[in-house]
């Protein structure tokens, strides 16, 4: 699960076994399970059900998924690429990737693409890892500046960051997008504390960030999404650090549901909001974020219910609404530009503009 100290993994490929192995997400953080993934419909279930989430390690999984799928039927590219297409609608990622395995393969003979998929897999894999560090070199840059203007100002020595939903080395390939800064930021020194949102309604925060930032041993505290504009009203946020799900040509920003409500309360307390994110995160093709970005919808049950364990250390869902109450879920937001401080790419650290966003795709 680490092949640095610096580096975990949430995914890998077991050459032995012939199985991608993943740690199953919907057990933490109370539980560290490893599961074996050996069939294309395996695969579909772990992104639908979310044992597998963040829209890089999305891509990634699928890019497996269709290796596992050509490894039974080589010549069914074209009808595992539709099916694994269906499993998550907001992230692009997802369809970068299997993008990207329908290009590669599609020349490919057949009795080579299983092969050729499972290294394609592999290399998405090892290139989403080296950009997320990228992107925690840039943003610790960014920490780093921040915090010496923080301190000239005569404030306290403390870089408080808060952060929405998971965007660590369980989203991504490694280190992940917006806690990659974090992460390098601790390890170079700088004494950063993280306010930790719960992320409701599946929790996110509570259960994937706060347990990846204490394994790490980031200081930080976990708080109700509602905290954030009280936090930011007295001082004691000094920026924001989000991931992204997809981001248009025009800046816009789509993340997990309550970003927006950050991005509004960092704008009127003047608290810079950044969002952390790989290239192969952004849509070249959309420009318009709120009209144009389909938003997920999930089970209304992730509303009405919520898991943990009891007292006994037995884990239990229970009832929080009345039986038969109507349920909204939608699983993402979109932030408009104009609220947006800057993207932190792999390239570098960009304005959310058009402009920037052409910047951006003149150096991939």
């Amino acid at each position: 699960m680490s092949t640095t100290r610096d580096q975990k993994r949430t995914l890998w490929y077991d050459d032995s076994a012939q199985q991608l192995r993943i740690i199953d997400q919907t057990q933490l953080p109370h539980q560290l399970q490893v599961v074996a993934i050996e069939t294309l419909e395996q695969a579909c279930d772990a992104i639908v059900n979310m044992q597998v989430r963040g829209a890089p390690l999305i891509g990634i999984t699928a890019a497996f998924g269709v290796h596992l799928a050509l490894r039974r039927d080589a010549g069914a590219l074209a009808q595992t690429c539709e099916t694994l297409a269906k499993t998550r609608p907001t992230a692009i990622n997802l369809q970068w990737a299997l993008s990207r395995l329908s290009e590669g393969l599609v020349s490919v003979p057949q009795a080579q693409r299983a092969e050729a998929a499972l290294e394609m897999a592999k290399t998405m894999l090892e290139e989403d890892a080296a950009a997320c560090s990228a992107i925690g070199d840039f943003g610790l840059e960014l920490l780093s500046a921040l915090l010496t203007e923080k301190q000239a100002l005569g404030g306290d020595s403390v870089l408080n960051i808060l952060t929405h939903c998971n965007a660590g080395w369980l989203a991504t390939g490694g280190w992940g997008t917006a806690l990659a800064p974090i992460y390098k930021a601790h390890q170079a020194g700088l004494p950063v504390h993280v306010w930790v949102d719960e992320t409701r309604p599946r929790n996110q925060g509570a259960s994937l960030t706060a347990w990846e930032l204490a394994q790490s041993g980031v200081p930080h505290t976990l708080v109700v999404d509602n905290a954030g504009g009280h936090l930011m009203q007295h001082g004691m946020v000094d920026v924001c650090l989000v991931g992204s799900d997809r981001t248009t040509a025009s800046g816009d920003v789509c993340n997990k549901i309550g970003t927006y409500l950050k991005a509004l309360a960092a704008h009127d307390n003047a608290v810079p909001f950044y969002v952390a994110l790989p290239t192969s995160t952004i849509d070249f093709e959309l420009e318009e974020g709120v009209r144009d970005i389909p938003i997920e919808e999930r089970a209304g049950d992730e509303v009405t219910h919520v898991s943990g364990i009891d007292e006994a250390g037995v884990k239990r869902k229970v009832a929080i609404a009345p039986a038969a109450t109507r349920v909204s879920n939608f699983g993402f937001d979109v932030t408009p530009a104009r609220l947006v401080s800057g993207l932190i790419t792999e390239k570098g650290v960009f304005p959310a503009t058009g402009q920037g966003l052409q910047d951006i795709r003149a150096r991939l």
